[in-house]
């Protein structure tokens, strides 16, 4: 069974930066896609960026493109979201998500529990 464990998260000033991570066990690493979403209080759960698992298909959102970058480590079983000049409305639980397609619009199999970023202005 697959288990993804976020971690990053906190509360930040605008303008400052935030790496999350995203710890995957109980399969193999490389043959997951992998996921951000992040969800805003009242808020939906929203697509951030998704990375294949080479790492050679990457999409970000656009209402992120330009501040936000995903990436992997195969090799430590990670999975990151760097989040640079946050903005307020950055404030969100983000998730990491584990499937089998790269894409925006892709079902993802298993999700973590979520870490919470906070930006004040």
């Amino acid at each position: 069974q697959v288990q993804l464990v976020e971690s990053g998260g906190g509360l930040v000033q605008a303008g400052g930066s935030l790496r999350l991570s995203c710890a995957f066990s109980g399969r193999t690493f490389s043959s997951y896609a992998m996921g951000w979403f992040r969800q805003a209080p009242g808020k939906e759960r929203n697509f951030v960026a998704a990375i294949s698992g080479t790492g050679n298909v990457i999409y970000h959102a656009d209402s992120v493109k330009g501040r936000f970058t995903i990436s992997r480590d195969n090799t430590k079983n990670t999975v990151y979201l760097q989040i640079d000049s946050l903005k307020p409305e950055d404030t969100a639980d983000y998730y990491c998500a584990a499937g089998s397609i790269a894409r925006p619009d892709a079902e993802y199999d298993y999700w973590g529990q979520g870490t919470q970023v906070t930006v004040s202005s």
